[in-house]
């Protein structure tokens, strides 16, 4: 299994990167969810050049032109709600890409709010059967609910590939990746790897709640 992290490079991804984390920054909500977009379309780009492509002859008003490209089928795939501008910034790379989308929330199982198990209750997905799947969640903090995702895509089919998209992730996450997934066929993108997790299995020191800090607290 592959585990690409981008902060090993100076790219401006660090720089977006920077400001999702800063906590004054984090104030406009409109910013925050722009620079998670665009943390989303600098990892499709990445992604892009691990493709399969086939050369094309191409009519233009002057002749035939030849383009290389890609031949994969994707299907894009989120956990909402904060998936929903990662995943966008996805879809403004691959804008024919299929969709799919589930839906998967914490419930601490214990008053003290240390152990927290997930919650699917929605599913909306094409096939996924030997296509390329790249599955966009903000963070990887214990994989669980990466994994329950994936689950559930599998009840459409069987992928070819499987991309796992994530802006921060955790040692303790990308060791669940590994032994959840199917390890041949599967990468793991990051923008950063942090340290760990705190008590209450927020990634430390991370940038927060992805999902209130793009559209506002929940109760």
């Amino acid at each position: 299994m592959k585990i690409i992290n981008l902060s090993e490079q100076n790219t401006i991804v660090n720089q977006y990167l920077a400001e999702i984390r800063d906590k004054d920054y984090q104030k406009n909500r409109l910013l925050f969810r722009n620079n998670v977009t665009r943390v989303g379309e600098m990892m499709a780009y990445e992604i892009s050049k691990t493709l399969d492509y086939e050369q094309r002859n191409i009519a233009t008003p002057l002749g035939i032109a030849k383009v290389n490209v890609p031949v994969d089928k994707l299907v894009l795939a989120t956990i909402f709600r904060a998936g929903l501008p990662f995943h966008a910034g996805f879809l403004n790379i691959f804008d024919h890409a299929g969709n799919a989308f589930v839906s998967a929330y914490r419930e601490y199982t214990d008053e003290e709010h240390h152990k927290v198990g997930i919650h699917v209750e929605y599913l909306a997905t094409p096939s996924i059967d030997e296509k390329t799947l790249i599955i966009a969640d903000p963070m990887l903090a214990t994989g669980g609910s990466m994994e329950l995702g994936y689950k559930a895509f599998l009840s459409k089919g069987t992928p070819k590939r499987i991309h796992v998209c994530c802006v921060i992730a955790t040692p303790e996450g990308i060791a669940h990746i590994k032994k959840t997934f199917p390890e041949e066929k599967t990468t793991v993108w990051c923008a950063t790897i942090d340290p760990g997790m705190n008590e209450h299995k927020y990634i430390v020191p991370g940038f927060g709640d992805a999902g209130d800090l793009c559209f506002g607290d929940k109760l």
